[in-house]
């Protein structure tokens, strides 16, 4: 099977919302059509997907802020993990960002997801140990 990886269209929102909820990637209050359709449209090329057969099974996000390249939502449908799809689309990621003029890349992980733990540890990535503090602006305070 053919595995094609291409920026997302605004008509994939919903596909890679599935995709998300199906790998059990870590939640958030942008996980939403408006907010996935933001991103599509303020950066085109951010939100890489993995297609087959007409069916979304990975996807990832290659943000850059002109300093540093972020890779974060890294999801692969179940039924297509441990045959290099995870690989293959930070593989695209790391090249887009590249492309674009990025010296330094960072990967932002849930600590206590432990697969994807263990995808980091695997990927000849340096994991270092910092802590990142969120403000969360959708949620009233």
């Amino acid at each position: 099977m053919a595995i094609e990886i291409r920026a997302a269209t605004p008509r994939d929102a919903a596909a890679v919302l599935s995709l998300w909820l199906e790998a059990e990637t870590h939640v958030t209050t942008t996980d939403d059509m408006e907010s996935v359709g933001r991103l599509i449209s303020h950066d085109a090329g951010a939100l890489l997907v993995a297609e087959a057969d007409g069916i979304l099974v990975g996807s990832v996000i290659a943000g850059w802020d002109g300093w540093r390249g972020s890779i974060y939502r890294l999801a692969v449908r179940p039924s297509h993990r441990r045959d290099g799809l995870g690989r293959a689309l930070v593989t695209a990621a790391e090249r887009r960002l590249a492309g674009l003029g990025s010296q330094r890349l960072q990967a932002n992980v849930v600590t206590d997801d432990d697969q994807a733990m263990a995808f980091w540890r695997a990927s000849g990535w340096e994991e270092h140990h910092r802590t990142r503090f969120v403000l969360d602006q959708a949620q009233p305070g």
